[in-house]
């Protein structure tokens, strides 16, 4: 007897969902989830995807794992709001949070039992979202995710488009994660059962302005100047990110998971990147 086809729901088909799609169902698994429009609907149904619009309505299929992407607003999880009271239909929840929560640690670690301190109306949301979901109770992973970059989404684009800057501010620096390796990681929690936080980041913390010297490097151009961080001009939003420096760590995804990013640093993912888009 075989056994049956598992179903993955994603509450939001956006960048890092989709990659997570792509590699569960070309292992058999059934794939539904939501988008914002009917026309990006209709493109993912001709692909095989079960999508639906988000106003229009949702039916995840009973005992499906469910992936929550969709940002928080100030009232919590949208996704919650519509279908937390069915939420014990699900097999599972994973949330994909931030480490925005942890506000700023001054270039220290952290780690999933880290105090969570945040520093930000938008991280004061994903706070409340995580505890929504904590709330009903279903076996939940919640997963929070540092600087997301890959193929359309890279400094590679920014250098390319001229509007990348090599803004320094002295010590800070960020941790960052392959796109990749957030699908990867996500699929090693499905497959394992496994429950909690868990940071999917790659091994080195860095200097924004490096990564964008190092994607100038790979393009053969020259790097924009160094823009000392108080001549920036930086939007409120912008400015909000260089207020924290924390280094990330992906211990206990190791760990508990089995898992290791394919691109450790930014460098193996840029260059990767690159190569294929060449």
């Amino acid at each position: 007897m075989t056994d049956p086809q598992r179903s993955l729901y994603c509450f939001g088909l956006g960048y890092s969902a989709l990659q997570l799609a792509a590699r569960m169902g070309a292992s058999g698994w059934r794939i539904g989830g939501t988008v914002r429009s009917e026309g990006k609907a209709e493109s993912l149904r001709m692909r095989g995807i079960e999508a639906d619009t988000f106003d229009a309505g949702m039916a995840p299929p009973d005992e499906s794992d469910w992936l929550v992407s969709i940002p928080p607003t100030d009232a919590g999880c949208p996704a919650f709001a519509k279908a937390g009271d069915w939420a014990d239909t699900a097999r599972s929840i994973t949330y994909l949070s931030t480490t925005g929560v942890y506000g700023d640690l001054g270039g220290a670690w952290a780690f999933e039992w880290s105090p969570l301190n945040p520093q930000s109306t938008r991280a004061e949301a994903r706070v409340l979202a995580e505890c929504q979901w904590a709330s009903t109770n279903r076996p939940l992973a919640i997963v929070r995710l540092p600087g997301i970059y890959g193929p359309g989404r890279s400094p590679l684009d920014r250098v390319r488009s001229g509007s990348a800057r090599r803004i320094v501010k002295p010590g800070q620096v960020f941790s960052r994660v392959h796109v990749d390796d957030i699908a990867s990681g996500l699929e090693a929690i499905l497959l394992t059962g496994a429950r909690g936080v868990f940071h999917l980041t790659d091994d080195e913390p860095a200097p924004p302005q490096d990564v964008i010297a190092h994607a100038a490097a790979l393009l053969g151009t020259a790097p924009p100047p160094e823009i000392a961080i108080e001549d920036a001009d930086l939007s409120p939003m912008a400015a909000s990110f260089y207020a924290e420096c924390k280094r990330v760590s992906n211990a206990r995804a190791k760990s508990a998971l089995g898992w290791r990013p394919a691109y450790p640093t930014y460098r193996e993912g840029l260059a990767a990147i690159a190569h294929a888009e060449a």
